[in-house]
Order: structure tokens, then C-alpha cells, then sequence
């Protein structure tokens, strides 16, 4: 089975009294787009883009973002559940929107994370995250549990961690976490052929699969990439478009 990859890749330009933030994201599954704009700590613009998706619905589900419009900017990506239903919104778009949030509120002009997530041997795997290039996160993972390393020992990626990880690290080590828990859960996807699919399970959790919509959200086949021995080509497409800066007044 292949190793799954993901790669997210932020870049924020800033001007006196606001800026704009693009970020994307891709990996195995999905390659997403966000950019914003915000003006005196206050967001004013926001643009989902999906490039490579699982279901016909997904791309739809850009227009979503803008319940987030007039959010203040904070420091801490996960805010971004607590503005809107989660239910409704693309999972990774809303992902890569509170990263991209956080750091325009931080004024950080660059991030990367690189997430490397091997296949399961025993129900075990060792999930790692670099942050900007260094090693930050490895996990040895068996389930849903951590093994280790302390402090995260013990800890269950489907019950509670973000609550954990919020209360328990600074700001810009949870966002770390909280990534590399979603990396880790969403990896167990490649234990399976999801082309067998038709289309979207109806299990209420994301915008395609809310059973309004799920039967109706056809799989995309072939949408499923390796980048096992590929890690450069995560994102490689978006470096022109992430250096670029919108000339209107939206993102």
C-alpha cells in the first residue's frame, strides 16, 4: 500500500491596515485552494477553489466559506468551527481556511507543513509532521490511540483531542497537532478502493455528504493519487498562483 502524503503551503502579504492570505493544500485525495482578504484585524473576502476532489458535489462547497466573512482574525486555525456548522462545509476547504486565518492574524509570511503517514502493520503506523521544512510531530500509532511519544500518549484522535490539544499547547503547536490528527484519521483511506464507490456515503458529516446531496455527489474516479516516492509535486502547481496578489478588491 502507498505512503500517504500531504503537503499544505501558506503564503500572507500585508499592507497597512490588512492583506491577503492564499493557501493550498494537497495530498492523495483532494487539492484545495483558499484565499482571503481582511482589513483592520476583520475578514473580508474569502475564495474556496477545488482542484482534484472525491465527489461532484465538493466544488460547490466553496461558496460555503463565506458564512465565515466578518469573523476578527485569530490566532487559532480551529476557530473556524466554532463560526459555522462544520456539517456544511467542505472538511479540508474549512481546514485550510482557519490556516490560513491564523496566519494572517499571527502575520506569518510563509508556512509548509509536509505530513508523511505510512501504511497500517498491525493496525499501527508512525505518523510524521514537518513544520517549514523541520521535523516537528512523530507518532506511533496504533488504532485511534497515540502510543507516544509524551505528552500525546494516550491520547485519541476521535474523541476529544482538539479540546485536549487547545487546552494542553500553545497555538501554532495545535494547529500542528489538530493537522496532523486529521492526516492520520484520513490516511485509512488508502486501505481501500474508493472508485467502487457511486457516490458519497450519506453520513451528514461534510457538505457532500449531507443526505440532501450524497446520492447526487457522484464519485470523481481516478481521483485518488500516489505521491509515495512524490513528495515534490504536492503543491508543485500552485507556486505561480500562491505568489500571485489579487489586483481587485475580492479574493
Amino acid at each position: 500500500m502507498s505512503i500517504f502524503r500531504r503537503r499544505v503551503e501558506i503564503v500572507s502579504t500585508t499592507h497597512d491596515s490588512g492583506g491577503e492570505v492564499r493557501a493550498a493544500l494537497e495530498d492523495d485525495f483532494h487539492h484545495f485552494r483558499v484565499c482571503l482578504q481582511h482589513e483592520q484585524g476583520v475578514l473580508t473576502a474569502i475564495a474556496g477553489e477545488a482542484l482534484r476532489y472525491p465527489y461532484t458535489a465538493c466544488p460547490q462547497s466553496g461558496a460555503q466559506l463565506e458564512q465565515l466573512l466578518g469573523m476578527p482574525l485569530t490566532r487559532v486555525a480551529h476557530s473556524v468551527t466554532r463560526q459555522v456548522d462544520a456539517q456544511h462545509q467542505c472538511t479540508h476547504l474549512l481546514d485550510l481556511a482557519g490556516l490560513a486565518i491564523a496566519a494572517a492574524a499571527r502575520g506569518t509570511p510563509w508556512r509548509r507543513y509536509d505530513i508523511q503517514v505510512p501504511p497500517r502493520t498491525v493496525g499501527c503506523t508512525r505518523a510524521t509532521l514537518e513544520r517549514d521544512g523541520a521535523a516537528l510531530l512523530a507518532w506511533d500509532v496504533e488504532g485511534s490511540l497515540i502510543q507516544a511519544p509524551a505528552p500525546f500518549s494516550g491520547v485519541n484522535l476521535r474523541e476529544g483531542m482538539a479540546r485536549w490539544a487547545l487546552s494542553n499547547l500553545p497555538d501554532e503547536d495545535a494547529e500542528a497537532v489538530l493537522l496532523l490528527r486529521r492526516c492520520t484519521l484520513i490516511a485509512l483511506g488508502r486501505a481501500y478502493n474508493l472508485d467502487t464507490q457511486a457516490h458519497a456515503v450519506s453520513s451528514g458529516r461534510c457538505y457532500s455528504q449531507q443526505p440532501s446531496r450524497a446520492e447526487k455527489a457522484l464519485r470523481m474516479i481516478g481521483s485518488t493519487w500516489d505521491f509515495s516516492s512524490a513528495q515534490a509535486a504536492l503543491c508543485a502547481d500552485d507556486q505561480v498562483w500562491l505568489k500571485q496578489r489579487s489586483t481587485a478588491g475580492t479574493a
